[in-house]
């Protein structure tokens, strides 16, 4: 039997858990011969019916959102879609990119994998901004097809719009994929920064999330996910992460 769920938010309306890595939210095309799914999991936990009202990647941890009724499911999936919920991120790049900046590159629109899009549709770039902080920045002993080592960097993240994949198809628009990344990033470091640290995820992870309460006069809730085992442990694996993890565990 796996481990009950992480519940860092509950009310009567709606219920927030820490999403571990390596779960998906709820059951798609692309991964049907999977039988875990936060969407069961939390339901059989709690005993009652939860509805998801935005995503979460399968390799990214951290605070992921269900509501508990319809209603409330169709009013937060709103605040998500128009942009009322603050987001912030961790991740691991490679690179050392600016101390701080933003990205600001329309990304084409990536249907659900169970969303039916009709093949003769055009789907558009669509707006998408995504600002991010420098924490901390080390230098591994990977050689790479330039250099004897590889600069990698632990960054902040706060998305503005909610795109699907956004962080990660920015982070690689803008030659800093995430560590960890099968699909934007590169599979010869990802393979050697866990050869190097042991870790074998995608570095992504959800922190934090601030948004007004579905209901009169809501007071805003701000939701936060602790570090993740892989992301705590890198502070021994890269003596160079270990003061910014430390801040950020406190």
């Amino acid at each position: 039997m796996p481990e009950p769920l992480v519940v860092l938010y509950r009310d009567a309306r709606l219920i927030a858990i820490d999403k571990p890595a390596g779960l998906l939210v709820h059951r798609t095309l692309l991964d049907r011969h999977e039988t875990e799914f936060a969407v069961q999991r939390l339901r059989d936990q709690i005993g009652q019916p939860v509805h998801p009202v935005h995503r979460l990647d399968r390799g990214t941890s951290g605070v992921l959102v269900f509501a508990l009724d319809r209603d409330t499911a169709r009013r937060l999936s709103e605040t998500f879609a128009n942009g009322g919920v603050e987001k912030r991120y961790l991740a691991v790049v490679r690179g050392w990119p600016a101390t701080a900046g933003t990205i600001d590159h329309a990304l084409k629109r990536e249907p659900d994998d169970a969303e039916w899009i009709d093949p003769r549709a055009q789907l558009l770039p669509q707006a998408a901004v995504t600002h991010w902080r420098r924490l901390a920045s080390a230098e591994l002993p990977i050689a790479n097809e330039r250099h004897p080592t590889t600069r990698i960097a632990l960054l902040e993240l706060q998305p503005e719009t909610g795109r699907r994949h956004q962080i990660r198809r920015h982070l690689k628009h803008a030659a800093h994929p995430i560590i960890g990344d099968a699909t934007y990033g590169k599979g010869a470091l990802n393979r050697a920064f866990a050869a190097h640290t042991g870790c074998r995820r995608l570095l992504l992870h959800c922190a934090e999330m601030r948004f007004a309460l579905p209901q009169e006069g809501g007071h805003m809730a701000s939701i936060r996910a602790p570090l993740s085992a892989a992301f705590a442990e890198l502070g021994t694996a890269i003596p160079d992460f270990a003061d910014a993890i430390v801040g950020l565990r406190t």
